[in-house]
């Protein structure tokens, strides 16, 4: 009854005196660092990431090596004997075109993108560490079926991670103290640019070595290897933890006594869809989504066809914007929850800042590369920079979910991460048609639209963005 009251009277205050409440009412005086069982799950997370993304990239640096476009086709689209120039011989060379090659890199997506909202609600129901869990061994053990798969067909060749993410999150509701979220989920979520920057290194070496296959047997292998480090070392909640202790469980339950369990069987699916602090947070996913993905899977061409750059230095300089933004989703996460425990700002304002600074200025660099006249240098500075300052949205709308819905963490995740996959399958496209034409006026405008979508973005995330729990997604109100 007391709790109930609790919340009543929170409601009634403005939002700023909300923001912080919960945990600043009672501040615990409990600091473990890094010994504590909630860092050990974001190591345990980083390092899941980083084999999830190694398993993604391994794909798009195969295809290279897979492919003979030089080669005459066949009826079966295989040239069993033949190689790429650089690669080991031995292994299959199959006659894909560029559209079927296409194909095969966006088939990732549609199993990603068709797996988000029911990883988010199975991990909800049944706890995300077995959804995550079981999502990364499957991807691990389809990784090792890749080369039997291309044999088979290219319909063979889908992703399916899509569980990971909204898993994780579901997670962190039950483990991450709201003053200490940032920093947690940021470490994690590094993993994720660190395992694309290891990935980018090491599976053209693996292919010109070991042959293309190699790169499945080996990061499929280990991936496997790994999830059987993930069963034993997580676990749902600090209440089932055995090793936590007794302080570190009381002062998890203590700051988070104020978000509720996990769903059930129903969602607030009308209230969801009339919130507009979660169409804030979509929208502002879909905008930074485009001009991230953009530059992932643009700014090799880019390189390549615009600055001049040959394969060795296009490759590492492809590789290098991941290693900061791997440093800047920690650095962010760190900063963000100074500025939440030293209370200059509230919950809401440190989620906008940092989503300003994470949208704004990578929009600022792109609008500026057109114009720095013939120099590659600056160019590359300006593009690596972007995808560097991008990563500080990580402190900002990706762990808004948490802030405004933890009970549905996973399964709003699932859905806004859904917006941003949609514009990761469009952007390339509308990138693709503006260069068709006139490359350098092409990549002008294909820059200039995705400043101005994250400007766009922006603007309506700091309207409309909020930073405490929504009446919907109360225990209370589910209960009635």
């Amino acid at each position: 009854m007391q709790h109930h009251a609790d919340s009543t009277q929170a409601e009634d205050r403005p939002e700023a005196e909300q923001d912080d409440s919960p945990l600043l009412a009672q501040q615990t005086s409990f600091r473990t660092g890094l010994c504590s069982a909630r860092c050990g799950l974001a190591l345990v997370l980083h390092i899941s990431l980083f084999m999830a993304y190694s398993l993604r990239v391994g794909l798009s640096i195969a295809i290279v090596a897979m492919t003979n476009s030089s080669s005459p086709h066949s009826s079966s689209g295989i040239a069993p004997n033949s190689s790429r120039r650089g690669f080991a011989r031995g292994a299959p060379v199959y006659n894909w075109s560029a559209e079927t090659q296409g194909i095969v890199l966006s088939s990732f997506f549609y199993g990603y993108g068709l797996t988000q909202a029911l990883g988010g609600y199975c991990s909800g129901r049944f706890g995300g560490k077995h959804v995550l869990g079981s999502g990364l061994l499957l991807t691990s053990v389809l990784t090792l079926l890749v080369p039997q798969a291309a044999d088979l067909g290219v319909s063979f060749l889908i992703g399916l991670q899509g569980v990971i993410f909204p898993a994780q999150y579901t997670l962190w509701a039950k483990w991450a103290p709201p003053l200490e979220r940032s920093r947690l989920m940021n470490i994690a979520d590094a993993g994720c640019t660190f395992g694309t920057f290891c990935a980018l290194l090491m599976a053209g070496i693996i292919c010109q070595s070991l042959g293309w296959p190699f790169v499945f047997y080996i990061f499929g292998s280990v991936g496997c290897a790994w999830c059987l480090c993930w069963f034993l070392l997580v676990f749902e909640d600090p209440a089932h933890h055995p090793w936590i202790s007794a302080g570190e469980r009381e002062y998890i339950a203590l700051s988070l006594a104020h978000q509720g369990s996990s769903h059930g069987r129903s969602l607030p699916l009308v209230a969801m869809a009339k919130s507009l602090p979660l169409w804030a947070i979509a929208i502002a996913c879909f905008c930074t989504d485009w001009l991230f993905y953009m530059l992932l899977t643009c700014m090799p061409t880019f390189m390549s066809d615009v600055l001049h750059f040959d394969l060795t230095e296009n490759g590492l300089l492809s590789a290098l914007p991941y290693v900061g933004n791997g440093l800047g989703h920690i650095l962010a996460g760190l900063l963000a929850d100074f500025l939440l425990a030293r209370r200059v700002f509230g919950t809401a304002a440190v989620r906008k800042l940092f989503s300003a600074l994470g949208m704004l200025l990578p929009a600022v660099c792109l609008v500026a590369v057109p114009y720095i006249g013939c120099s590659p240098t600056a160019a590359v500075v300006l593009l690596t920079l972007a995808l560097t300052i991008i990563s500080m949205t990580g402190a900002g709308i990706n762990i808004n979910h948490i802030d405004i819905a933890p009970r549905y963490a996973g399964f709003l995740l699932g859905i806004t991460n859904t917006f941003g996959i949609v514009a990761g399958i469009i952007a390339p496209t509308a990138v693709g048609l503006l260069i068709s034409q006139d490359p350098q006026t092409g990549w002008r405008n294909a820059f200039f639209v995705s400043a101005a979508l994250n400007l766009f973005g922006l603007i309506f995330y700091v309207a409309f963005g909020s930073g405490t729990i929504q009446d919907w997604a109360r225990e209370e109100a589910a209960v009635q």
